[in-house]
């Protein structure tokens, strides 16, 4: 018996350090961990992960409601609305907004992301400034979005649409009741049809995509018809056009309605470009917009590639029934045209890049305004050229019939590839020297008929558009292209048809029953534009006798493959440095890259500099 003590005494010895030792372990620790990590856990929330912030959980806990949200979140909801209509606590009522919308992406639907909205709304817009949370605190951008989300999704309809029609709406308690004036949602005179969430836009293609950081829900808005018919601008408008919008949602008194349980709201529509910021409680707070995701749906929507092939061989592409020459906002008084110009079997849709940066640079944005020129790229250079000249002449004269706006009267052009040479054909004065690569022969000695020599008369005889004070070349071939002179290319450019009128008078300048006239010509059909870009032909020698108007200050930008060697004796495999060399060029930056430089971020910025230098001089 003794011994059996003696054991369970030595036992009881040896186990109870270990059950003081369990006992007392702290159940709090920390270890060393990633920082990326960390951050990550403490910044997650309901929108990036789709689990609830600490912030958010720690509303419900406090309130003792985490579990029962787990359990049924209506109900928790439920209690954490009663409670903060009793006492409105910033943390439950940012808990509130951020729990709804957590139940709203579970099966809550409408009612739950409207009331996410409207408690982020009484988070962020307190009307006590003493009151109102430090913008620095991590829950102020995050309600602003889910308000943004929450009246993104709470307005949408069964085609994915935003609805910005005044109506009733249910809310988890009670109803909301949005008051708006759609007939008021017109941009240039033309009714905004469609309203598409930018937040469900994905962007592709372009590099950049900028975002407006703010309160509101970012749109992107396809015009509709006409409501007005004193547009200027009009004529130049595209007719797809995607604008870039934001909707507000403006509560007032939204505690004392929401106590009632019969909230009231009137929804308004911002136009990017007419206003950046609005008033709240006497606040000047910034609107939220995303001005890439309008970009990038409106070129994939045109398509504009699918056709450059088509355009090139000469085929009918319409880009609009009334012009070749896209403006994508209308004209202000004092706003710079940039118009830029596409090269060979391309199209406008190849300044995606440039616009975006453009776009989004409110430097240049609150500046300039963007013009677009689309031609068949396999016609002659010079009827293309003629083509752009009366099209920007007439814009212009429409535009500034006096000549008194400083933005129309300093222009800016930018042109790559072929499009350069059609560029450098608006900043010359071409006497005769393209008529006489045609003819020793006069104009007006030739026996033609009106139309043929009117069409010619436009075609090849050039004043420098006065209008224009700075052009950029891109990649610009101005002793030709290599690849221009080859055997394939040449082969294809007999595929190229010739526009009808342009058929007509090369029917009647070509006829073969005036001898006469044959022997005075130096060609036997009118050149393509792969044609006139062959080195050493003769259009490109005339083009090289003109001199760029004195008025005109010009830039190169050129593209060559190899960072390690010099420029010279380098290309982009379309075109070698020595052809896009200017002499007179005030700037030229080299860039490495293929031949499509107009994309390049290099490319980009170096434009942005030019068209900041444009501004400031």
């Amino acid at each position: 018996m003794r011994l059996r003590a003696s054991t369970r005494r030595v036992a009881l010895l040896v186990t109870l350090p270990v059950s003081l030792v369990t006992a007392c372990a702290t159940p709090v620790g920390v270890q060393r961990a990633e920082p990326r990590e960390v951050h990550r856990a403490i910044t997650a929330n309901v929108l990036s992960t789709g689990e609830l912030s600490n912030e958010g959980a720690q509303g419900l806990r406090r309130n003792d409601l985490l579990r029962l949200f787990r359990r049924d979140p209506k109900a928790a909801l439920g209690e954490l609305h009663e409670r903060i209509v009793a006492d409105p606590v910033p943390r439950d009522v940012f808990a509130l907004s951020e729990a709804s919308f957590y139940h709203a992406e579970r099966g809550g639907g409408q009612p739950y992301y409207l009331a996410a909205a409207l408690h982020a709304w009484a988070f962020l817009f307190h009307p006590d400034p003493e009151l109102q949370i430090h913008p620095l605190d991590a829950r102020v951008r995050l309600a602003a979005d889910l308000y943004n989300r929450g009246i993104t999704a709470g307005l949408q309809d069964e085609r994915g649409l935003v609805d910005l029609s005044p109506r009733t709406l249910e809310l988890p308690f009670g109803q909301l009741t949005i008051e708006s004036h759609p007939e008021t949602f017109v941009w240039a005179d033309h009714r905004l049809r469609e309203f598409i969430p930018a937040a469900e836009i994905e962007v592709l293609g372009l590099a950049e995509r900028h975002r407006r950081t703010g309160i509101g829900a970012p749109l992107a808005a396809r015009i509709g018809e006409r409501v007005m018919d004193n547009e200027v601008s009009d004529p130049w408008l595209g007719e797809n056009l995607i604008v870039t919008s934001t909707a507000l949602l403006r509560f007032e008194a939204v505690r004392e309605q929401i106590r009632q349980g019969d909230v009231r709201a009137t929804l308004e529509l911002y136009l990017v470009g007419t206003q950046q910021t609005t008033e709240i409680n006497g606040r000047e707070v910034p609107l939220e917009s995303e001005p890439t995701a309008s970009l990038a749906l409106l070129m994939a929507e045109d398509r504009l590639w699918d056709r450059e092939l088509a355009a090139f061989l000469g085929e009918p592409v319409e880009l609009q029934e009334r012009n070749n020459l896209i403006m994508l906002t209308p004209h202000q008084r004092g706003r710079v045209p940039l118009v830029l110009v596409h090269g060979t079997v391309s199209s406008p849709a190849r300044w995606g890049e440039t616009m975006n940066e453009v776009w989004n640079d409110p430097r240049l944005n609150e500046r300039y305004e963007l013009w677009l020129f689309f031609y068949n790229t396999g016609q002659p250079i010079l009827y293309s050229a003629s083509e752009l000249r009366h099209a920007l002449r007439d814009a212009f004269e429409a535009l500034d019939p006096d000549g008194s706006d400083p933005g129309i009267q300093n222009a800016v052009i930018v042109g790559h590839s072929q499009g350069g040479l059609l560029t450098r054909l608006q900043v010359i004065d071409s006497g005769d020297a393209f008529w006489r690569t045609l003819s020793d022969v006069p104009l007006e000695d030739l026996e033609l008929d009106d139309e043929t020599r009117a069409l010619l008369d436009r075609t090849m005889f050039f004043e420098a558009q006065p209008q224009l004070r700075r052009a950029v070349f891109m990649a610009t071939p101005h002793r030709g292209s290599f690849v221009a002179g080859s055997r394939r290319v040449g082969l294809a450019s007999h595929l190229v048809r010739m526009p009808v009128r342009l058929g007509r008078a090369s029917a009647d300048l070509f006829r073969s029953d005036d001898p006469e006239a044959e022997a005075r010509r130096k060609i036997d059909r009118l050149p393509t534009s792969t044609d006139d870009m062959s080195p050493g032909a003769p259009f490109l020698r005339a083009v090289q006798e003109r001199p760029f108007h004195p008025r005109v200050t010009v830039h190169s930008i050129i593209a060559v493959t190899d960072e390690d060697d010099p420029p010279e004796g380098q290309d982009d495999h379309v075109v070698d440095y020595e052809s896009a060399h200017l002499e007179e060029a005030a700037s030229e930056k080299v860039v490495i890259s293929d031949h499509s430089v107009q994309r390049h971020p290099d490319a980009v910025a170096e434009l942005r500099r030019i068209l900041l230098l444009h501004l400031n001089e």
